[in-house]
């Protein structure tokens, strides 16, 4: 398994708008092989920022890369820049690598 995460600063007088943006977008990344599952998450407060993360799970490295490569991905991300306003400073990715899972009896 593959974990891609990226971490957004919004600024807190943004952080509705950054909200709907996520709720609202078309995503395609159900078609995509290897997808196993999204989540944006909402974390600490600080004083100015609220620090948001999406989380994506692939099956692989290779197929998180296929997908960064594809037609899909330029198309999910081309309007990146009309959003800029919301961030202080730019998002911050992070990529891992599964080396353990520990599932709960429901998983």
């Amino acid at each position: 398994m593959f974990i891609a995460m990226n971490r957004f600063s919004v600024l807190k007088a943004h952080a509705t708008e950054f909200e709907a943006v996520w709720k609202t977008r078309e995503s395609r990344l159900t078609d995509q092989p290897g997808f196993v599952a999204f989540h944006m998450l909402k974390g600490p407060e600080e004083e100015e920022i609220i620090l948001y993360a999406s989380h994506t799970l692939w099956r692989t490295k290779a197929d998180f890369e296929a997908w960064t490569q594809s037609q899909s991905f330029r198309d999910a991300h081309k309007d990146g820049g009309r959003t800029k306003h919301m961030y202080s400073g730019g998002p911050r990715f992070e990529g891992f690598e599964v080396i353990q899972e520990v599932k709960g009896g429901d998983g």
